[in-house]
């Protein structure tokens, strides 16, 4: 029983045929640099790579070769359904669905919400419909984990018809991440399924924060889109709105022009002048480079106020939780954020800070309660998780 995970983003297209049940991928793979003559279908199958050009492909010509290549290796007819990840769900969906034409008609009204994200996994959602025209095909919204916000959460303080007419409001996203990661928490720690208090930090390219309390999101650091709250690879997270106005006016560029700034040359790039990649910016620092060193200390320190924050929400911490890119690699991250959050009783064991938390249930604290962990993330078999529900509550 293998379920087949799509998450088209907007360069590239991921896939991945999963079993549910044992977690065991069957392959995996990235169709990457679409629109480009350097496209290309990459693979990875019983621990062996391979790739193949596809030059000058879009995301459908894609898509068609990654069903094609599960064609051949005799994949595409063992499948309960397809799960697609969605990214933005508005307010719309608390949880995965089934996808009917009701359900593509509502992710198209949340275009304006997530335009970069959307329209191609819709297009996703279009393409696996023609090639697998009886097949069940699911959506994972990354919205809908955090629809359990309460509205002191997710009420931006404007007026009060900017949320009813146009739907501004604190959304978050990585909601399939924290979802998982929360969840395999608590089988690390032991804590009870119906009494926690976890923070999960999932740090990548992206970043976000989630405060998850008995299993249900709370609060969370991005916003109505992803650029809100803590500092990212290029993007600046939460700064003072009033900057693109000024900008704007300095620099004679539009608010747009200085929107994409913020979105696609701040944050770890911005401030380092580098690179977006965690792992340059630390050895730039290593050697030296003080602007390195800030964007460092910055990303630690504004990571640290965010985890803070949302302890208010909890009530209290048990558990922080450290997931993906950085949050799984990044030794010098994680020992710089729980210095700075001491406060609130965790302290860094180095040893097994410095293995990944390995062999202690991803622990890197030395104490039980709160303790800090190590959870590697695992979105698509969440995904593939979700979609092996719904057809067997559907059967």
């Amino acid at each position: 029983m293998n379920v087949l995970v799509l998450n088209c983003g907007s360069s590239s297209a991921k896939f991945a045929v999963i079993n549910p049940v044992s977690g065991q991928e069957a392959v995996s793979g990235i169709a990457q640099r679409l629109g480009s003559k350097h496209a290309s279908l990459d693979w990875k199958r019983n621990g062996s790579k391979e790739s193949r050009p596809i030059p000058g492909a879009h995301h459908e010509e894609a898509l068609r070769a990654v069903v094609a290549l599960l064609h051949e290796l005799g994949l595409a007819d063992d499948l309960v359904g397809i799960g697609h990840r969605v990214v933005h769900g508005g307010s719309k969906f608390s949880g995965s669905m089934k996808i009917t034409p009701e359900v593509v008609a509502m992710v198209e009204a949340c275009i304006p919400l997530g335009p970069l994200h959307n329209p191609p996994n819709l297009l996703g959602i279009k393409v696996a419909q023609e090639l697998f025209p009886t097949m069940l095909q699911v959506g994972v919204f990354d919205t809908a984990f955090h629809q359990t916000m309460p509205p002191v959460a997710y009420t931006y303080p404007v007026p009060h018809e900017w949320l009813e007419a146009h739907g501004v409001r604190r959304y978050g996203f990585h909601g399939t991440s924290h979802r998982f990661v929360a969840r395999h928490a608590l089988t690390l720690t032991g804590l009870p399924a119906d009494d926690h208090a976890i923070v999960t930090a999932h740090l990548g390219n992206g970043c976000s924060c989630t405060a998850v309390r008995n299993g249900r999101s709370v609060d969370t650091t991005m916003g109505l889109t992803p650029l809100e709250g803590v500092m990212m690879g290029t993007r600046s997270g939460s700064v003072d709105p009033a900057i693109i106005g000024h900008v704007s006016t300095a620099l004679k560029r539009s608010a747009q022009d200085v929107l994409d700034v913020l979105n696609k040359k701040s944050g770890l790039l911005g401030v380092s002048g580098l690179s977006n990649d965690m792992r340059t910016v630390e050895e730039a620092a290593a050697a030296g480079n003080a602007r390195a060193s800030l964007a460092l200390d910055i990303f630690c320190y504004v990571l640290a106020k965010a985890i803070a924050g949302l302890v208010v929400p909890l009530g209290r911490l048990d558990a922080l939780a450290f997931t993906g890119g950085i949050g799984e690699n990044s030794v010098t991250v994680r020992a710089r954020t729980v210095e700075l959050l001491g406060f609130l009783g965790l302290t860094l064991d180095p040893a097994l800070n410095a293995v990944h938390g390995r062999g202690q249930h991803g622990r890197i604290t030395t104490g039980m309660r709160p303790q800090a962990l190590v959870v590697p993330t695992n979105e698509e078999l969440m995904i593939a998780m979700d979609t092996a529900d719904i057809a067997q509550s559907a059967s």
